[in-house]
């Protein structure tokens, strides 16, 4: 009786089991097969010296311009103050012009009113004609002295102001390299990799860490030789990944890279045809609800399917 009690149950797990086969057999098979990876990019620095800040992590999200670190600019600061103390003090070597070519202008003016008197008196005989004329003499001088200083001043504030020059392009240049002393993260993703800790000391072109894109992630695909003329850039496909409790999950993707040239089928791939041997590799770009991980298979169908 015992051994009848149990038939039912057996027939249950014999009716589910093949309920759950049947309907994997009913999914359709894949066109190629591939891995997910992001568009990674590698942030180095600009700068060289102690990383005074650096606040990043791996496996937060940065956002695009976000101020990530520092490097040490003590110094820079301190070539920027003597560049600019050096450029003050050429401005007080600049020659006082004014000053001096009023002395001169008065000069002329008194000597323009004093003939203008001796011209008055010469007109009733009270003045002599050489008295004019030494007059005019001295005018003629005064502006001769007022037109060579002012081309000498002219001339030393030009030198003057050209060492300023170097000095200003200087002072830019380290401003420059101020700017490029804070570390700003290039675009907005995930850290992958974290390469050096604050303290540390770095120099021009140190990695400090490798970000990805996952909010838009790609599955680098294989597709034969056969399969090559149905896919084009630009064409939507569908994507497959598997989830818990052996069932899938659908995305809807976009081509957007298919190589020129045959590979030998890399060994972690599967193909539909075990004989192939020459596959093309292919970019499918696809929208991450967050389930799609870096490095995870995935199914690609060139026809479109169920998506989610």
């Amino acid at each position: 009786m015992k051994k009848l009690k149990l038939y039912p149950k057996i027939l249950s797990i014999a009716v589910i089991t093949f309920f759950f086969t049947a309907c994997k057999s009913t999914e359709p098979t894949p066109d190629a097969y591939g891995n997910f990876e992001a568009d990674e990019t590698i942030v180095s620095s600009r700068a060289d010296g102690n990383l005074e800040v650096f606040n990043v992590e791996e496996g937060t999200v940065l956002n695009a311009g976000e101020n990530v670190g520092l490097v040490d600019t003590t110094q820079l600061h301190l070539r920027k103050m003597q560049l600019i103390a050096t450029k003050q003090g050429l401005r007080e070597r600049l020659p006082d012009i004014q000053p001096e070519l009023q002395v001169i202008e008065q000069q002329i003016a008194a000597q323009e009113r004093e003939r203008n008197r001796t011209m008055n008196l010469l007109k009733v005989g009270a003045a002599m004609p050489k008295t004019l004329d030494d007059i005019n003499a001295n005018i003629k001088i005064l502006k001769s002295q007022l037109a060579a200083r002012k081309a000498q001043l002219s001339v030393q504030t030009s030198a003057t102001l050209s060492e300023r020059n170097p000095i200003d392009a200087q002072i830019d240049q380290v401003k420059d390299q101020l700017a490029k002393a804070y570390i700003i993260n290039p675009k907005k993703g995930m850290v992958l990799v974290k390469y050096a800790e604050t303290g540390e000391t770095v120099h021009f072109g140190s990695p400090l860490y490798r970000i990805g894109d996952v909010e838009e992630i790609i599955l680098r695909a294989y597709i034969s030789g056969d399969q090559l003329s149905s896919v084009k850039i630009g064409q939507r496909v569908s994507l497959r990944i598997d989830v818990s409790n052996g069932a899938y999950q659908y995305y809807n993707g976009t081509v957007e890279w298919i190589s020129s040239e045959a590979e030998f089928t890399p060994k972690i791939i599967q193909t539909k045809d075990e004989r192939i041997n020459m596959v093309y590799a292919t970019k499918i770009r696809v929208k991450n609800d967050g389930k799609i991980k870096i490095g995870m298979p995935g199914e690609v169908f060139l026809t479109p399917q169920k998506s989610e």
